[in-house]
């Protein structure tokens, strides 16, 4: 008898303790989706940090600037042309990331300064000068952070790619190894911006 009665105890004891733990778990995941900051936080938050470099130096353009989402799945438009004045968004086109920040999760990427690594790396860039190379036609990244800080010598370049698509997709695309490239024909209207500024153009890249 004494053997049934500790028998039912201990197995009330696990069912509290199974269900203590479920209710923790689905604590956790909802506490994980709250604290994760929606798209617009995210913006808003890129568009700070532009502005604080806009602040630190007269010679970026007040006027544009580039911001690229890459918590944004590749396939959707995560390349935005951002009027500073209007706070407006008035272009926009898909950006590949650097192959090495696959981690083989969907959705879920990781960054690096490090060279070698062909990883994107997070950050405020400038848009330096032009150059001719294997891709034609490319613009030199600076970086402004301490997350970018290894982009020139990384050799980390705004470049078109002939086989980056131009229409939104549900597959992602492809791969660069760690450049912002985009598609030729979006490019073409970034380059004509690029060329026109009298500044520098901040590039921004978050997550």
């Amino acid at each position: 008898m004494n053997k049934i009665i500790l028998l039912i105890i201990i197995l009330g004891v696990g069912l509290i303790a199974f269900k203590t733990n479920q209710k923790n778990a689905l604590l956790a995941v909802a506490d994980t989706k709250e604290n994760e900051l929606s798209d617009a936080a995210r913006y808003a938050m890129a568009m700070k940090e532009v502005k604080k470099h806009l602040k630190t130096n007269s010679n970026y353009n007040p006027d544009v600037s580039f911001l690229l989402d890459m918590k944004t799945p590749s396939g959707r438009n995560r390349f935005f042309v951002v009027d500073l004045k209007r706070d407006q968004i008035i272009d926009q086109g898909l950006v590949a990331h650097g192959s090495g920040s696959e981690t083989g999760k969907k959705n879920r990427l990781k960054f690096s300064n490090i060279d070698n690594s062909h990883a994107t790396s997070l950050g405020s860039y400038t848009i330096g000068s032009s150059y001719k190379g294997k891709f034609g036609k490319a613009y030199k990244l600076y970086g402004l952070d301490s997350s970018n800080s290894n982009a020139y010598a990384r050799n980390i370049v705004l470049h078109k790619y002939d086989s980056m698509p131009y229409d939104e997709q549900v597959d992602p695309i492809c791969l660069s190894e760690g450049c912002p490239m985009v598609n030729v024909e979006f490019y073409k209207r970034l380059q004509t911006l690029i060329d026109s500024s009298k500044k520098q153009i901040i590039l921004h890249i978050y997550y």
